[in-house]
Order: C-alpha cells, then structure tokens, then sequence
C-alpha cells in the first residue's frame, strides 16, 4: 500500500508543477530554457565526440587491425630546441628501397609498401586546385589500403616501376576538376609546393570513392600516383617516405614486428645497445596518441558545456523559493488539514524535477536533430550514444533535487498558523 500511496503522491506532485507551470508561464519556461541549452549543449558535443572517434577508429583499422609502419621519425611530444641532445631522432637516416626490398623477404611479411606525401597544386586547362594532398605508393597500393573505385583501374607495377605519369584521383578531385566529364584519359599538370616546384603533365587512369573522416579534414581532392613517379616527375624527396608492412597470414602483428625491427637493425649495423635509429608505429599507437592530442580537449568542450546545467540549476533555486513565497497560504492549509513535512518536502521537489526533466527532454530532442544533420551534412559520423542521453537526463533529475532542495526545505518547514496568516 505505501508504495501505491507515494506513486500516487508523486503523481499529484507532477499535477500540481504542471498547474504552477502553467500559472507562471514566462517564469517555467526561462527555466526550462536554462536547463533545455545545457543538455542540448551536452548531447550535441557528446554526439560529435563520439561520432570524430569512431570515425578515427575506422579510418585506423581502414589497413587491416595488424598492419602496421616503420617511419624515419616517430611520434613524440618531447621538448625539442633543434640541437642534438633534444632531438636526437632528427638524425635518423632516410628509410631506402633497399631496405624495404630486405622486410619483403621475411617470411613473417607478406606485403611491404612504401609511400610519402607531396603538396601539389593541380590544373586542368582552366580549372586549378592550388593545394592538394598527393600520395605516393608502390603499385601493392590495392593490397595493402583497398581502394573503393568508382571508374577506371589503380596504377600496374610496370607503370609504377617505370615512374609512368598516371595518377587516380578521388571523387571531390574529379567534380572540381572535370565536373560531369569523363576523367579517363584526361591529362592534368601536377606542380609540387615544395623544394624545387617542378611540375609535370599526368593522365588519369582511375577514380576511387575516399570516405571523409575528421583527420582528413572532410570532402578534400586526393591524388594518388606511384612513388616514382612523385620523385622523379615532381622533385618529392624521398627523405620523408614510409612502409606499410602487412604480416602474413600465420604471422602475428608482434612476430612481424620484431622480425622487421631485427632485420633494419641490422641492415644498418646497430649494435646491441643503441637505440634503433627509425621508429615502428601500430595503429593502436596512433589511436593512442590521438586520444592524448583530443582527450583532453574533448573533456574540457564537455566541462564547459555543462555549465549550461548550472545556470538552470540556479534558475530552479529562484523560481521554486518565488513559488513557495506565493503559495505559502496553500502550505499552510495543505499542513493544517494533515500533510506533513515530508509530504511538503516530496511535493516541491516533484515540481523541480518537473521543471528540470521537461527542459532536458526538449534539450535532448533538439540535440538529437543537430547531431542528424551533423551526421548528414558533414563528415562527422555524429550519433548520440545511449550513455549520453541516460548522462542527460539524470544530470536534469540530479539538478531539480539538488537545486530544488533549499526551497523545498524551506516550504517543509513553514509554520502552519504562521502560514496560514501570510498575506
């Protein structure tokens, strides 16, 4: 029986916030308002959050969850001044096909690719893309990274081997470009950004579909030819080339890794106790580091938009002691006829829940329409995860209870004569 008494009381509460509501309209609805754009606050960051790191997390395992890279420098955050005892990797020696011909020969390996980017600017008779971001690759491009081709075919390993001037370009290059032509077979001038500028006449062979994601930067033009064809056409260095190394089938990401780590050790006659002189980089190494660049980063947006939550909190606090002001006749009937401290007490704190739970309901409605439009007009794969809207609506019950305490104490502890003689 009690627990059918305290449904019925909470829903005599809800009542009666409905009705105050509606009696002091301008006053509910600033407070709804405070409550509603700190949700909507926290549902949209908390969407676009969750959206940037599953695409991160996709484009990481786009390889394969086991390939992993060797690097002439790798990924640190220490203090570097440009001398040698802070930046002792700047030493590091240029990553050779010599090198990568040898890691192709482990039986651990099955593919090694070599590739690096070159800043380029684009033309097609009168139309220019002034910077664009060209990838070199070995002709194992498709083996190693599957390309999704939209036209046309990826570079051969003779075309490739023989530095041809093919390139395939994705689909945002080829609607700036050519528009609603046919891209095969035409020919573009790649001119590089860097060191020497040379440019060079190109044919397009292929167009592939490149999924935008948050680290690419959304919807930008891509271009992708054989590394030697970069080098010897357009004048990129080889200095800042990579590998992508793929185990093989019976292999492990970690036999593969200390395999390829012993064999450029010893390629380059490092001793025992040197320090290896290149750097071998996972994808869960990557994800690392990006957590530690945008972790913090991401707390900080969610902190600040939380306080949205606090200013409707303080909304509640002056709304609900202005309502127990006006009603303290009622109160005091309400006593004089039986109800007792904690029936007073129960019922302002239904009506600040009542008021918190209906701006985060509306907050949480239109967050979820910005993160759809987000998700449709961006690359940013935004989706409000479950965690966030059980986060949203218990921080709104958390604020009503918390903030409508002070009033709803203050009512509970109203004399009744007292009360009942208030004008």
């Amino acid at each position: 029986m009690k627990f059918w008494d305290r449904l019925r009381m909470s829903l005599e509460g809800v009542g009666i916030a409905i009705d105050a509501m509606r009696a002091n309209r301008v006053r509910a609805a600033l407070t709804i308002l405070g409550v509603a754009v700190g949700v909507f606050a926290v549902v949209v960051i908390s969407a676009a959050v969750h959206g940037i790191n599953a695409s991160v997390a996709k484009q990481f395992e786009s390889a394969g969850p086991t390939t992993f890279f060797v690097q002439r420098f790798p990924i640190t955050f220490e203090a570097c001044d440009g001398t040698t005892d802070t930046c002792k990797w700047r030493s590091n020696p240029e990553l050779t096909f010599s090198e990568a011909d040898a890691l192709k020969r482990l039986p651990t390996v099955a593919e090694v690719g070599a590739r690096m980017g070159w800043a380029t600017q684009v033309k097609y008779r009168d139309r220019s893309l002034p910077q664009v971001q060209t990838l070199g690759i070995t002709s194992n491009w498709p083996v190693l990274n599957p390309p999704e081709m939209v036209d046309g075919r990826v570079f051969t390993e003779q075309e490739a081997r023989a530095a041809a001037p093919v390139v395939v370009i994705n689909t945002t290059a080829k609607e700036r470009l050519f528009g609603d032509e046919d891209a095969l077979g035409k020919e573009i001038v790649l001119t590089g950004l860097q060191g020497s500028a040379r440019g060079a006449p190109f044919v397009v062979v292929g167009v592939f579909k490149d999924n935008a994601s948050f680290l690419q930067g959304g919807e930008t033009p891509r271009i992708v030819t054989s590394i030697f064809a970069l080098s010897r056409k357009i004048g990129a260095r080889t200095r800042w080339m990579g590998f992508i190394i793929k185990p093989s089938e019976t292999s492990t990401q970690d036999e593969a890794m200390d395999d390829v780590q012993s064999t450029l050790r010893a390629v380059r006659g490092l001793r025992p106790g040197r320090e290896s002189n290149f750097a071998i980089i996972t994808q869960g190494k990557l994800l690392e580091t990006y957590n530690k660049i945008f972790g913090m980063f991401f707390l900080v947006m969610i902190a600040l938009s939380s306080v949205g939550l606090l200013v409707g909190g303080v909304g509640v606090v002056a709304i609900m002691m202005i309502s127990v002001t006006e009603r303290t006749r009622e109160i005091g009937v309400r006593k004089a006829i039986g109800a007792t401290r904690a029936i007073i007490l129960w019922q302002f704190l239904v009506e600040a829940v009542t008021l918190t739970a209906s701006g985060a309901l509306i907050g949480l409605l239109i967050g979820w329409g910005v993160a759809a439009i987000v998700r449709l007009t961006t690359p940013i794969p935004a989706s409000v995860p479950p965690l966030a809207v059980a986060a949203a609506l218990g921080a709104s019950a958390i604020t009503g209870v918390l903030f409508g305490m002070i009033p709803a104490l203050r009512a509970s502890q109203l004399d009744p004569v007292a009360a009942l003689r208030y004008e």
